[in-house]
C-alpha cells in the first residue's frame, strides 16, 4: 500500500450516497438465501460476480432487484447494514447517510417494519462498535407512480422520527423529477430533508427540475450538470452538494474511462463535490476504493482529497455542531 493509499484510508470522511441494498455482497447473498430458503438464479458466488457486466443503469437494476429477494427479516437487514458499517469503518468513514428502498421489499410482502427495524438496530450497533454516526434516507422508486410513493410515505409515518430524508432513485430516463413534486412537498411538510438522483443518465434539465420543482437539499450524481454553464454557476453560488460516485459512473458507462472522470473539473469549478460508493457490491469498490481510483486516474492531490472529505461533512445532514467536530477531526488528521 502506497503512502497515498494509507492517507486515503485514514482520511476521516462521510459517505452520503450509499444504497444499503447495493452493499449486498454475493457471499452474504448466498448466506441469506440459505438461511431463508430462497432459490437464486445463479449457482455460486462466481456466477453472480460474472453477471456484474452492465451496459447501462437498467442492466444493473435488474440484478439488483433480483438479489434483494434474499432480504426477508429484520435480522437480514441488520446483518446487511452491519456488513456495510464494518467495511465503511475500515475505510475511515465516521458518518454515513444510507439510502434504502422500501418498495423493493414491501412489494414482495416484506413488512416495512422489518426493513427499518433491522436498519435502525444496525445503526445503533455501528455507533457502539465504531463510534460511527448515521442517518436514513428513504428513497422512492421513480419507475413506480407518485401514488405508490405517497403510500410509502404514509406507511413510514410511525418511523419518521428515525428517517432524516427522502430520496428518488431507480431508472432516471423517462421519469423526470416533476413526476414526484407533490410527494416531495409532503415530505418537506413532515420536516424531512430532500435529495434526488439527477444528471446521471438524465440531462441537465433533470438537475434543474430537482432544484426548481422538488426543491432538493442535495443532488445525487449531478455529472451532467457540467454540460450547462449556467447551471454550474447556480450550483456553485448556492453551495449545493453533489454526491458523485466514480466507480458507479464507470461501471454504468456514464464515463468510458476514469481518466475522463470530471471530479477534478468539478472541484476547479467550485462545485461542492463529494466521493461515494453508490452500490459497492455491484460496482467494484467501497468509498476508499473510489477515492483511490480517481486519485490515480485524475492525479488528485492530497489537498483535493481533503477538500472532497471536507465537502462530505459540510454537505451532510448532521447538526452544525457535529459538522464542526468532524471538520476539526479532519484538520487534526491533516496536521498530524
Amino acid at each position: 500500500m502506497t503512502d497515498l493509499d494509507v492517507f486515503i484510508t485514514g482520511l476521516p470522511k462521510a459517505e452520503l450516497h450509499l444504497h444499503i441494498e447495493g452493499s449486498l455482497e454475493p457471499e452474504l447473498m448466498f448466506a441469506l438465501a440459505r438461511r431463508n430458503g430462497v432459490a437464486l438464479a445463479y449457482p455460486d458466488v462466481e456466477a453472480v460476480r460474472a453477471a456484474y457486466a452492465f451496459s447501462n443503469l437498467q442492466d444493473f437494476l435488474d440484478i439488483y432487484y433480483a438479489g434483494a429477494a434474499v432480504l426477508l427479516t429484520a435480522r437480514d437487514f441488520h446483518d446487511l447494514a452491519m456488513a456495510y458499517f464494518d467495511r465503511a469503518a475500515a475505510d475511515g468513514v465516521v458518518h454515513a447517510e444510507i439510502m434504502f428502498d422500501p418498495q423493493t421489499h414491501t412489494a414482495r410482502g416484506v413488512p416495512f417494519c422489518a426493513v427499518i427495524e433491522g436498519l435502525v438496530s444496525a445503526m445503533a450497533e455501528a455507533k457502539t462498535r465504531h463510534g460511527m454516526t448515521s442517518a436514513l434516507i428513504m428513497c422512492f422508486l421513480r419507475h413506480l407512480s407518485e401514488a405508490d410513493a405517497f403510500a410509502v410515505l404514509e406507511e413510514a409515518g410511525p418511523w419518521l422520527p428515525k428517517i432524516t430524508a427522502v430520496g428518488l432513485d431507480s431508472s432516471e430516463l423517462g421519469h423526470p423529477p416533476q413526476k414526484f413534486a407533490r410527494v416531495f412537498a409532503a415530505a418537506r411538510e413532515h420536516g424531512l430533508k430532500l435529495v434526488a438522483h439527477a444528471g446521471e443518465e438524465g440531462p441537465p434539465e433533470y438537475v434543474i427540475a430537482a432544484l426548481d420543482v422538488l426543491h432538493v437539499d442535495r443532488i445525487d450524481h449531478g455529472n451532467r450538470a457540467l454540460e450547462d454553464a449556467g447551471l454550474v454557476a447556480r450550483l456553485v453560488a448556492s453551495g449545493m452538494t453533489l454526491t458523485v460516485c466514480p466507480l458507479s459512473n464507470l461501471k454504468l458507462c456514464v464515463v468510458g474511462n476514469l481518466i475522463d472522470h470530471p471530479i477534478d473539473a468539478m472541484l476547479r469549478e467550485g462545485l461542492k463535490a463529494t466521493v461515494n460508493s453508490d452500490d459497492p457490491a455491484y460496482f467494484g469498490g467501497y468509498v476508499a476504493d473510489n477515492y483511490r481510483a480517481v486519485a490515480k486516474a485524475r492525479s488528485l492531490t492530497r489537498d483535493d482529497l481533503a477538500q472532497l472529505a471536507r465537502n462530505s461533512f459540510t454537505g451532510s445532514f448532521l447538526p452544525s455542531a457535529a459538522i464542526a467536530a468532524n471538520c476539526a477531526r479532519l484538520d487534526a488528521y491533516l496536521g498530524s
